[in-house]
């Protein structure tokens, strides 16, 4: 099962407008994703509620998974969603 080690970007975490942002691009997969702390039981992406009791924090690493067809193109812009620092973007 392919899976991807990423660091938040954004200020807030994974909370709010970046936690949206990334639920919405997880149920445009063609691929079941999860995530979840390093070393602890993962969550299904799509649930913005289970996203947002992880309680991610800016600078924390997460583990996202998937598998099947698209599994690593999926993770590929997942990766880079987390890492990017949404709230830069909102104050600029």
């Amino acid at each position: 099962m392919p899976e991807r080690n990423v660091v938040i970007g954004s200020s807030s975490g994974l909370h709010a407008r970046p936690a949206s942002l990334f639920v919405q691009a997880a149920a445009r997969q063609p691929v079941a994703v999860t995530v979840g702390r390093p070393g602890q039981p993962a969550v299904d992406a799509r649930s913005m509620l289970s996203v947002l009791a992880l309680g991610a924090k800016h600078g924390e690493t997460l583990v996202l998974a998937a598998e099947g067809e698209g599994a690593d193109t999926a993770l590929d812009e997942l990766t880079a969603l987390v890492a990017a620092d949404h709230d830069a973007a909102e104050s600029a």
